[in-house]
């Protein structure tokens, strides 16, 4: 089997999570004919977690780990940097959906969030890990009934979450922008391109990284075969890491299943202590919107606002220089809707990033043909899906059993989607009418 791969990483405009880092050391790139008892392609969350664990699995296999760019600078890297422990489902009016389902969901990023920490505080990385939760805020009607159903539905499954009014919200964020809001305390706010850099850097010893190396085909056999513009690698097990870019194999049944949507991010330059005194609030906060589709809002300790939001389904897996400045004004108005008090605030960078997500929600997690194991398909949730996803996977493979491997094979796998242009026109419309729905809210 030949598997082909057309879309590749691109250059999504400027990333600020990852042009504010120093510069990484020299890359080691893949040269010559390499062989390994397992590659792991894709070297996002879900790519890091897997070498990590079939490294601490087997101490004594070769375990390659090859990513197109340089660790952090792909979508892992891109988020709004928040690992969330609570259902978060982008499709639904207020991201929860069945009480069963949401448990599970809750199990497997909780899992997430504790094996990270332990990585993290194992290896020193510097990451701006902070456990201070999240806020969830609303603006107009339709998001207060939305945080209402949210916080019902939290109730529920007895979790704890604290409603704030206008005042309290001013009282965190500086700004009077939001009527209602609701802090849950579960959330790890990170640095995401320092996390996943840092991950890199603190990989076992029998794991071999290589950046730089963009796969072109692939082999899919006995041994797997893949083939970069300056070598070959050979394996006799291989694990997709590389979420949205796995979209284009429909050879393995995931073509029309799982679906690169891409939303955008904007990062001020850091405010000046006159700026910081007239915005007031804490010094640190992340915002998620009431209505999934609205803005997603993050302070910085270095006092650097972050703006997220809008959704365009890209195919090809990247975006344009015009789409990315009309997002960037979308992000500033946006912006100047919640900080009137910070005139001339311009955004330093903008840049786009792909989401890889089903339309059941679903993943298609286990193992696709022989030897090839599937992590991708986070729905949204790449921080703490990617990297259960990625870990979990490893266990499948080598056999080791857990309650939350079987919450994980428990989930629904990706349904099939209509055809082009049929799908790519229902998407599009449905973004577009979810967008004008959000209101103020976005």
């Amino acid at each position: 089997m030949q598997l082909t791969c057309h879309h590749l990483p691109q250059n999504d405009g400027h990333c600020g999570w990852y042009e504010t880092l120093p510069t990484p050391p020299p890359p080691v790139s893949l040269k010559g004919e390499v062989k390994a008892d397992w590659v792991v392609l894709g070297a996002g969350l879900a790519g890091l977690a897997a070498a990590r664990r079939l490294a601490e699995l087997q101490p004594n296999a070769a375990i390659a780990l090859v990513e197109a760019r340089r660790v952090g600078f792909g979508a892992a890297g891109r988020n709004s940097g928040f690992m969330i422990d609570l259902p978060h489902d982008l499709t639904s009016h207020d991201y929860t959906g069945d009480r069963t389902g949401d448990r599970q969901k809750i199990r497997l990023n909780r899992g997430a969030i504790d094996y990270m920490r332990e990585v993290v505080r194992r290896h020193g990385i510097d990451c701006d890990w902070q456990e201070q939760g999240k806020l969830h805020g609303a603006v107009e009607d339709h998001g207060q009934r939305a945080l209402e159903t949210f916080a019902r539905g939290l109730s529920a499954l007895g979790e704890p979450y604290r409603v704030l009014d206008a005042r309290e919200m001013q009282a965190v964020t500086g700004t009077d922008f939001y009527r209602t809001g609701l802090h849950a305390p579960g959330a790890v706010l990170v640095h995401p391109a320092a996390l996943v850099r840092g991950l890199g850097a603190t990989l076992p010893e029998n794991v071999c990284l290589y950046e730089d190396t963009p796969v072109r085909d692939i082999e899919v056999g006995k041994l797997h075969t893949l083939i970069t513009d300056q070598g070959r690698l050979k394996a006799p097990r291989l694990v997709l890491a590389n979420n949205a870019y796995a979209a284009q194999f429909g050879q393995l049944g995931l073509k029309g299943r799982i679906l690169p949507v891409y939303t955008y991010g904007s990062l001020t330059r850091p405010l000046d202590p006159q700026q910081l005194a007239a915005l007031g609030g804490e010094e640190s906060w992340g915002l998620t919107p009431a209505d999934p589709m609205g803005t997603t809002v993050r302070r910085m300790r270095d006092g650097r606002i972050c703006i997220r939001n809008s959704f365009t389904y890209n195919p090809r897996v990247s975006t344009s220089a015009g789409r990315l400045e009309r997002v960037r004004i979308a992000h500033q108005r946006s912006f100047d809707q919640r900080f009137p008090m910070l005139p001339g605030v311009e955004l330093e960078y903008t840049w786009g990033g792909a989401l890889c997500v089903s339309r059941n929600g679903g993943t298609p997690f286990g193992e696709l043909a022989p030897g090839v194991f599937s992590a991708v398909c986070q729905n949204g949730l790449g921080l703490t899906r990617g990297t259960i996803s990625g870990k979990l996977i490893a266990e499948y493979a080598l056999g080791v059993e857990s309650e939350l491997l079987d919450i994980m094979l428990k989930q629904p796998k990706p349904v099939a989607n209509p055809p082009e242009p049929f799908l790519g026109l229902g998407v599009r419309s449905t973004l577009a009418w979810k967008e004008w729905q959000a209101g103020r809210e976005l």
